[in-house]
């Protein structure tokens, strides 16, 4: 159960169309459900607003399996990262709703899709070689309830190819900016828009890259505003954060439209009073 289900079902309990002892029961569940090679965190959807997530290295496909299932159940949604086709394969002899996608090595797994929030997160990478990281922070965006634009192959080689879509990167609420090489092309971004950016160094490049430290110290130096930093290949991180910020933008944005009167109040300058 995530926050929004919470919520949801408190405002059918006020309205008379569930029970408290409903409300008790959902929300008395066992915190963890423990599998003898894995205790699985039942209440991180409610904590955090999405379930535990699934890494797939080091995991059996019998493994994932096990997992997956007791999520499922849970949540009714699971995210597998890194997954392998084996693992895929498991998963899919179980569910057959269940969908690999083998460009992010990511596996996927809903009852019902989440609604998609207003407004959108947008995933970027310098060249087609960083698709996996950028794919696996796009198909993470997604299934977290965001709207993702996509934006490949815009790296700084050829500056022209980022700024013709210019108007698209600067609409989205987050910006997920993955590059190898040097790592140039996150600062470039972040002197083009008003909003977070979050940069993902990637391991690809020659011997000097050092496996993506050098994209990463590039990175960390930054001189653009509001540049965010997350590990070497790290696309589910960037898209997890990503999610957070456009939840809150949405969340905000909701509230003012439910009672714009102290926003407006707030900007009204009081009146001077008259001294006789």
């Amino acid at each position: 159960m995530t926050r929004d289900e919470l919520r949801e079902l408190l405002e059918r309990l006020r309205q008379g169309e569930t029970s408290a002892e409903a409300v008790l029961r959902a929300v008395q569940a066992a915190p963890l459900a423990d599998l003898g090679f894995a205790r699985v965190d039942t209440h991180r959807g409610l904590r955090q607003g999405f379930p535990e997530v699934i890494f797939g290295p080091g995991k059996t496909p019998e493994q994932v399996v096990a997992i997956a299932a007791r999520l499922f159940e849970r949540h009714g949604r699971v995210l597998v990262t890194r997954a392998t086709p084996e693992q895929a394969r498991a998963l899919r002899r179980r569910y057959r709703r269940a969908a690999y996608h083998p460009a992010a090595r990511s596996l996927t797994l809903q009852r019902v899709p989440l609604p998609p929030r207003p407004g959108y997160v947008g995933v970027l990478c310098a060249g087609t070689s960083d698709l996996p990281v950028a794919e696996e922070a796009a198909v993470t965006a997604e299934f977290m309830g965001n709207r993702v634009e996509r934006l490949y192959d815009v790296g700084v080689a050829g500056l022209h190819r980022l700024l013709e879509k210019l108007d698209l990167i600067q609409g989205a609420q987050v910006l997920v900016v993955v590059a190898g090489m040097e790592g140039a092309l996150p600062s470039v971004v972040a002197g083009l828009v008003a909003r977070p950016v979050i940069a993902v160094p990637t391991s690809v490049g020659y011997g000097a890259s050092f496996g993506g430290v050098a994209a990463l110290l590039g990175m960390l130096n930054s001189c653009g505003s509001g540049v965010t930093v997350v590990n070497i290949d790290n696309g589910f991180g960037a898209a997890y954060a990503a999610s957070q910020i456009n939840a809150l933008a949405a969340e905000a944005a909701a509230a003012a439209v439910r009672d714009p009167a102290p926003a407006v109040a707030s900007r009204a300058r009081p009146r001077a009073r008259k001294v006789s």
